[in-house]
This record gives C-alpha cells, sequence and structure tokens, in this order.
C-alpha cells in the first residue's frame, strides 16, 4: 500500500498534469503486476465491491476515536468525504502493517460474507495499524467510492510512457468487460493480440461544444451535419456470432436492448458501429424520457420491449469484416456505412441516422432552429476528412446545441455541498409560483462561481427558517435563472414536471421573488417540448 499511498500523494499535491503523468509511470515501472492491474482498473471505475456498510463503519469509527457517534456526524459534512473524516478522527496508528494494495483487496474482498465481529475487528486492526494517508485508501476502498484527480486518459498516457506502447492502443485494450479476476497484466498490456477479445469497444471519439459561429470553421463543402440526438451513445459489436453493446461510459448493456441481436441477420460479422440507441415511435425518436425506462432494466419484460423499442441509429462506421476502419476518412467511412445499410428492413432495429444536406452556414443555422421539432438536441458537425480519434479532441467534431430551455425560480431549500465545497452551501432546491404557493420542482448545484456561493452560504446562515437534517429551508427571497436541455412529465414530483441537466445559469439579484415564473409557465413548456 505504500507504494500506491506514494502515487496517490504525488498525484493529489500537484496540479500539474506532466507531473501526475511523469508519477503514474514511475508506478507502473516499479510496482507488481497485480498491484499495476488494480491500479488500473481502480483509475478506470472497476473498483471492488464494498463489503462494510458506511453505518457500520461511522459506529466503528467513532468508537475507536472515543467520541459520540453524533459528533462524527457533525464532522463528516463538514470535511465533505467519509473516507478522509474517518481518517482524521482516529488516535494514531500503533503499529505498521506493510502489505500491498492488492493483498488489501483481497483481505476486503473476503469480508464480504464475514460475520459482522469479523468485519469489526478486520477494520479495526488495519486503522491500527496504517499512517493516516494509506488508512484514507484502505477506507477508500472498503467503501468503493474511489475517486482520484486523473482522467483515464492521463493515465494511459503514463502507462504509454512506462511500456512504450501507443497511447491508442493502449486506451483499446484498457475497453471492455475486463476485471483483475479475469484478466492479467501481460494479457491486458504485453500480449501481441490484445484486440482478440471479441466485446472489446473502441474507445468514443467525442466532440466539444461549439462557441462561435460555425464561418470559422471554414468551408461548408469541408463539413458533414448530422442531428444531434438525445439518447445513449453506444457502439454496437458484431464479433464471433454474437452481439455486445456499448454504452459511452464503458458500461455492457446488452441485456437491456435483445432486440438489437436481430443486427446479427442483418450485417456481417466484425461490424462495429457507433450510433445512438433511441426509442423509436411511429413519428420517429421519442424523448429520453421513453427511453429512461430502459436504461435501469438489467432484463426487458415482454411488455416494455413492446411500448418502448429502441433502435440504433447508426452515424458511423469503426469496423467492417474486421478491419479497423478509424483511420478511414469519415466521407469514406459514411460511404460504407450508407451501403451497410442501404438493405436493412424498414423495421430493422439498425437504422441510417440521416446527414443534414446544407450549402451554407445560415442555412444550417436555419435548420438548427427547428432541432426540437425533430427530436433532437442540435446538430454535429464533422470535418468530412477526419479520422475517428480518441476522447475528446478540438478541431474536426463540434456539437452544435441549441441554447438551452430556462425559467427563473426561487430557491427555497439550501445544502452544503461535498469535498472542496463541502463548507459551503451549493446545493439548491428551486420552486415556481402555483398561484399564492411555492411548488418545488427541481434541484441545482453547478453554474455559480465560488464567490457567488461564498454570497449565498453567508445568506442562508443568516436567513435558515428550519433545520431537516443536512438540508435548510431558507427565506423566500433569491430568484435564479435555471437553464436544462428538456422537460418531461413526472408522478414522482410534486409539480408534475421534471427537468433534464437543470443547473444554474445566473443568479437574478435584479429581480423581486414576485416575479420567478408560475407552474403555468412549467406545463406550457411541457406541452410545448415534452
Amino acid at each position: 500500500m505504500k507504494q500506491f499511498a506514494t502515487l496517490f500523494s504525488a498525484i493529489d499535491q500537484s496540479t500539474k498534469t506532466n507531473a501526475k503523468v511523469a508519477a503514474m509511470a514511475r508506478y507502473f515501472t516499479q510496482a507488481s503486476d497485480t498491484d499495476r492491474l488494480w491500479t488500473i482498473a481502480i483509475f478506470s471505475g472497476r473498483r471492488p465491491k464494498r463489503a462494510v456498510t458506511t453505518t457500520k463503519l461511522r459506529e466503528w469509527a467513532s468508537e475507536r476515536a472515543g467520541i459520540p457517534l453524533w459528533l462524527f456526524e457533525e464532522c463528516y459534512p463538514v470535511v465533505g468525504d467519509l473516507a478522509e473524516t474517518i481518517a482524521l478522527v482516529l488516535p494514531p496508528a500503533t503499529h505498521n502493517i506493510d502489505r500491498s494494495l492488492s493483498d488489501w483487496i483481497t483481505i476486503l474482498r473476503d469480508l464480504k460474507d464475514a460475520e459482522d465481529d469479523v468485519k469489526k475487528q478486520t477494520v479495526l486492526d488495519a486503522w491500527d495499524g496504517l499512517p493516516t494517508t494509506e488508512r484514507f485508501l484502505f477506507n477508500k476502498l472498503i467503501t468503493g467510492g474511489f475517486r482520484i484527480g486523473v482522467s483515464q486518459k492521463l493515465m494511459t498516457r503514463a502507462l504509454a510512457q512506462a511500456t512504450d506502447k501507443p497511447e491508442a492502443e493502449l486506451a483499446h485494450r484498457l475497453m471492455g468487460d475486463w476485471t483483475p479476476d479475469t484478466i492479467t497484466w501481460h494479457a491486458l498490456i504485453e500480449a501481441e493480440d490484445a484486440s482478440a477479445h471479441a466485446s472489446r469497444p473502441y474507445p468514443f471519439y467525442l466532440a466539444h461544444g461549439l462557441e462561435d459561429s460555425p464561418q470559422a470553421l471554414g468551408p461548408p463543402d469541408d463539413w458533414q451535419a448530422e442531428w444531434k440526438w438525445d439518447g445513449i451513445r453506444g457502439q454496437l459489436i458484431l464479433r464471433d456470432n454474437r452481439y455486445f453493446v456499448w454504452s459511452r461510459g464503458e458500461e455492457l448493456m446488452t441485456d437491456r436492448f435483445p432486440e438489437l441481436a436481430r443486427a446479427l441477420d442483418l450485417l456481417p460479422q466484425g461490424t462495429v458501429l457507433d450510433g445512438e440507441i433511441l426509442v423509436w415511435g411511429e413519428g420517429g425518436p421519442q424523448s429520453f424520457n421513453a427511453l429512461q425506462k430502459r436504461i435501469g432494466r438489467k432484463t426487458v419484460p415482454k411488455k416494455l420491449l413492446q411500448d418502448a423499442p429502441v433502435v440504433l441509429y447508426a452515424y458511423d462506421v469503426l469496423e467492417w469484416g474486421g478491419q479497423d476502419l478509424r483511420e478511414t476518412p469519415l466521407e469514406a467511412r459514411r460511404d460504407i456505412l450508407e451501403r451497410a445499410l442501404a438493405d436493412v428492413p424498414d423495421d430493422a432495429p439498425v437504422r441510417l441516422s440521416p446527414t443534414v444536406p446544407f450549402t451554407a452556414w445560415d442555412d444550417l443555422a436555419a435548420i438548427r432552429a427547428d432541432a426540437r421539432a425533430a427530436s433532437a438536441e442540435g446538430l454535429m458537425l464533422k470535418r468530412n476528412d477526419s479520422p475517428y480519434r480518441i476522447g475528446r479532441k478540438k478541431g474536426d467534431w463540434w456539437k452544435w446545441k441549441l441554447d438551452p430551455l430556462t425559467i427563473d425560480a426561487v430557491m427555497i431549500y439550501a445544502q452544503a455541498g461535498h469535498g472542496r465545497r463541502a463548507n459551503l452551501f451549493t446545493d439548491y432546491t428551486f420552486a415556481v409560483w402555483n398561484g399564492n404557493e411555492l411548488v418545488p420542482f427541481t434541484k441545482a448545484y453547478s453554474g455559480l462561481k465560488d464567490e457567488e456561493f461564498r454570497k449565498i452560504t453567508a445568506w442562508v446562515k443568516k436567513n435558515t427558517l428550519q433545520r431537516f437534517g443536512p438540508v435548510r429551508q431558507v427565506t423566500p427571497h433569491h430568484v435564479f435563472e435555471i437553464a436544462f436541455e428538456g422537460i418531461q412529465a413526472s408522478t414522482r414530483h410534486k409539480s408534475g414536471v421534471a427537468l433534464r441537466f437543470p443547473r444554474m445559469l445566473r443568479w437574478r439579484q435584479d429581480k423581486p421573488v414576485q416575479e420567478a415564473n408560475t407552474l403555468d409557465d412549467l406545463n406550457e413548456m411541457l406541452a410545448t417540448y415534452g
């Protein structure tokens, strides 16, 4: 664990990207194969499952620290992180335990089915034998909530430095349905035929938001325009007479979309398509609300398959006949895609997402203005000669989204944030008027600057009406402009509506609370855009 703790400290104490990459590269050069493998797994979200409940950990920590549980609970929101709170309140270690990262993970995994007294003794022994940083990391492992200040892209760059392998190859190797239990360091990183795993997707190419006029992109003839759909970005993989569906978040979702199995009868083996998974109705793509019914289901009942059938609206082909096409220009990939899907029947679960023809940027701007009528969020702009890159790269792919919907709302509840914002009230509940009553309809916690959060925090402390645990009811006084991407009916909310991606656009200090929007305004938006 000492090596891993040294790596964590180097990452945590530096704001320089090169320093973080160098620290990881050193670690990947020096650590054991099992520790290196588990580090990659942890940094890429493949964490071991939680072995002990947080309730038990809080009880044991307050007992070991010799403080009442209520005092520990008061400390927790101030620190903002349970693992760090525990590490700080415990007394100094009484002895030294020197075990590797993988040894600790094995110990924690063995606790999963153990009795509570065995779990407690194991955890207390670890706390007594680890210095603060290692104790903090142990707590992170045991709670299963491990977040660290590096992206998978930076980790891949560090691996490239440590192994002398190309970043693009390593990024592809790290994709797919693997865990340290199912693969070795050699098989994952060093073996020559690492791409042989049938289910492995390709790293997704992500677009940047277009902030200026598209005129700056150059001649329109150099670009392809497509609708930006409001679904789940996914890859459909056909290999070894099986099909696999991966989300952009590297989640294997095959079982949730069984209708896509029909693609095995429509397309050849060695095919990988990139596209949008959408619920498809008689009028075409349906709202994201319809798709949400499918997302959280591991198994899909027959009625849901009938009520919310999905299609993959394909807009790119990454592999054809087993050949990697990512370096092939987009124009040529599009031609292959169009020919591949030319003969699929109209009721097929895989369909060609159309391009949007245009000859001038002004014409395309007018088309974009009607995106919501096409059930889209805006447009995608892709350079015709662009390869399919890895991650978010500027220059070749842009998303030109519609301006968000907005509404002015009143803050009625506030809650402290987490991490570096644990001492600030940053999470707010907002309401609109329904007659003389304020009706809550959404929460938001992003969009303001730290200085604004500090001012609001000072105000909340002076204007709290009631406390409900960590939540404070405040005097209705401040109006905020709330931006959101979509609106839908909801039986779970008192207002009857739910917003998609709500955030605070600005603090309307110029607007009195009486001039905030109404529930009728929300319902009008629902009728228009829902």
